[in-house]
């Protein structure tokens, strides 16, 4: 088992990735110390969620190192500049603009590609390094090496600071890499290169929806794939049936305790409190279970065959938008949005989650347009005309471009380019000597516009490992806004993703209010302070919502006190309450499946929103 590389992924967060990958380290550690000193392996755990981390919560590390993660950005020399504007036109992400002779650069935006400097005659874009994350790692002989990411807030290049985490694998030690949810390119960064991933889901429609996606990513990649049932009720028909009919295994199964939950919320190590979940999580390693078979189709959205009714119009001069988002997945952010929506009486909902979407398996909505989106470019090399001079793979700074195989008496090798990881930014297009190189238009995923009971919805299903999920984001918020302008409604109410990347911006710039739904634990108030400092970086006005309050008394005031200090204020506290599963796994949106202390805190968080956003307006 030496130089073995495991990665813990799953489809959204909130399924117990980060539990089974810090217990799972700690079982595996507490093992080998057990050994004679000549036999022992080395543990090795990296957490890769570089835009939430928390493995350092519970695991309470002594760093010994801190080292920044810089990428080159341009700055700009007004007195080299001819204000031709070829940095504007050639950059692909609209980092650039050009105002009154001025070149104004966006760092949020910034791919640090190169190619605005490539293309500038007069040399007025100079690469500086641009601090945009750090690495922090504890001591590489220690029995249990632990090293993690942490993406600055508001930048995009999550896989910069992935690869810079890995860097840290010890090729003779079991690795654990603890990826971020979710299914776009920081995932693939922390899935690339692995002997094993174990997918941590829940027996929830939402859990097999996220997980379906999961494996799509995984088995694209060629990784051998086990699935970890957690919450488990023992027989997980959901999971059990899925996992058979794409011939998946299912490695290990953690079963749904409250108590396992609440030593969670305060940091505990399970394992350490409960020894039958170490003998659970040591047996799962080494019966270790995975299989790598075909890659099953990938599931859509049909049209509609129904009659095409209209929307009921408003009597709103004006629209306000909220955008529900949280640290992590997994908080009851979908669930809130299912039941605001129901609660609004009429509103536009846009689920701008499009890496994992989860809204329409509550709200069942029935779809009456369905669009491709074109994201942008991937580039092509063609193996015929290519000289294999190696240029395109030296400047490629997203580590996409590789040489192929050479055949006996070959003298010119060709490269090929990873769709998976190639950025579209043409760079390689402008070194080729020959022309060897074509931009591709690359369907990135697929948009649609339905009916619900609510009112209408703009959703959408990024394609899987694809980038641009900003951009899709984009999409789906300029729909809803013109559906709103259209029917004069006076709401947008969008479900918005996880963590702090380029989709949470693409998110939150210019909505009128964010509502930031977490739990008290200690990683939920992690990630709510991250959040709300992303959302202060731009300006937006935020309140917050407790889930499960009642978990941990301690950490929900801790919540009271630190959104004070940012300049917000909880909203809402909803209790720990089992209808919130039952109403789950009967596909039915909580205030409509029965009364109890959850739908009833609910009901109170959509009065005192009304409350606030006509405070907004007066």
């Amino acid at each position: 088992m030496l130089g073995m590389v495991l990665t813990i992924a799953s489809g959204k967060g909130g399924t117990g990735k980060t539990t089974l990958a810090v217990n799972l380290a700690h079982a595996l550690s507490a093992r080998e110390r057990s050994r004679p000193e000549g036999s022992r392996r080395r543990i090795c755990l990296l957490d890769c969620d570089v835009e939430e981390p928390n493995d350092h919560l519970f695991m309470r590390p002594a760093f010994v190192t801190d080292e920044p993660v810089t990428v080159a950005k341009p700055v700009w020399q007004s007195d080299r500049c001819t204000a031709c504007g070829r940095c504007v036109a050639a950059c692909r992400y609209n980092a650039l603009a050009m105002i009154k002779g001025k070149v104004l650069i966006f760092n949020e935006l910034c791919h640090s590609c190169g190619v605005c400097s490539q293309v500038c005659p007069a040399e007025a874009l100079r690469e500086e390094p641009t601090r945009i994350g750090t690495v922090q790692s504890t001591a590489p002989d220690a029995p249990l090496v632990f090293a993690h990411g942490m993406l600055d807030i508001a930048e995009s290049l999550a896989p910069n600071v992935v690869r810079a985490v890995k860097a840290h694998i010890d090729p003779e030690a079991i690795t654990i890499i603890d990826a971020s949810p979710g299914t776009a390119c920081p995932v693939v960064e922390a899935v690339r290169g692995a002997d094993a991933v174990l997918l941590v889901t829940e027996p929830t429609p939402f859990g097999l929806n996220d997980l379906k996606l999961a494996v799509g990513l995984t088995l694209k990649l060629g990784v051998p794939t086990g699935i970890v049932v957690n919450r488990s009720d023992g027989t997980d028909r959901l999971i059990t049936e899925y996992a058979a009919s794409v011939g998946l295994p299912i490695a290990g199964r953690i079963p749904f305790r409250r108590d396992y939950a609440e030593a969670y919320s305060g940091g505990a190590i399970l394992v350490e409190r409960f020894p039958e979940l170490r003998g659970n999580l040591l047996n799962l390693f080494d019966t270790l279970a995975t299989a790598c078979p075909p890659l099953p189709p990938e599931e859509g959205f049909e049209l509609s065959a129904d009659a095409v009714e209209p929307w009921a119009a408003g009597t709103a001069a004006a629209y306000q938008e909220i955008t529900v988002i949280s640290g992590k997945g997994g908080t009851g952010k979908t669930t809130l949005v299912s039941c605001l929506s129901r609660l609004a009486g009429q509103a536009v909902l846009a689920d701008d989650d499009v890496d994992a979407a989860d809204l329409h398996l509550l709200l069942t909505p029935r779809v009456r347009e369905a669009h491709d989106f074109v994201g942008g470019t991937k580039a092509s090399i063609d193996p015929e005309a290519c000289l294999g001079c190696g240029r395109c793979a030296h400047v490629c700074r997203f580590h996409a471009i590789e040489r192929l195989p050479g055949k006996p008496g070959q003298v010119a090798v060709p490269y090929r380019v990873e769709p998976m990881a190639c950025e579209g930014c043409g760079l390689c297009r402008r070194v080729c000597p020959v022309d060897a190189i074509a931009d591709l238009d690359r369907i990135n995923g697929h948009w649609f516009v339905s009916s619900t009971a609510a009112g209408p919805m703009v959703h959408a299903r990024l394609g899987i490992a694809e980038e641009n999920s900003g951009r899709l984001v984009t999409q789906v918020r300029n729909r809803a806004a013109e559906l709103a302008t259209e029917l004069r409604q006076a709401l947008i109410l969008g479900d918005g993703p996880p963590g702090t990347g380029c989709p949470v911006i693409a998110s939150v710039s210019g909505t009128d209010l964010v509502v930031i739904v977490t739990e008290p634990t200690v990683s939920g108030v992690h990630d709510m302070e991250r959040v709300l400092r992303l959302t202060r970086h731009f300006g937006v006005p935020a309140v917050v919502v407790i889930n499960k309050a009642d978990l941990n008394p301690d950490q929900a005031r801790r919540i009271e006190a630190i959104a004070a200090t940012h300049g917000s204020r909880v909203i809402g506290r909803i209790p720990f309450d089992r209808r919130v599963n039952d109403a789950l796994m009967a596909g039915k949106i909580l205030v409509e499946h029965g009364t109890g202390p959850a739908e009833a805190a609910v009901r109170e968080v959509w009065r005192r929103l009304q409350e606030v956003l006509s405070e907004a307006r007066a």
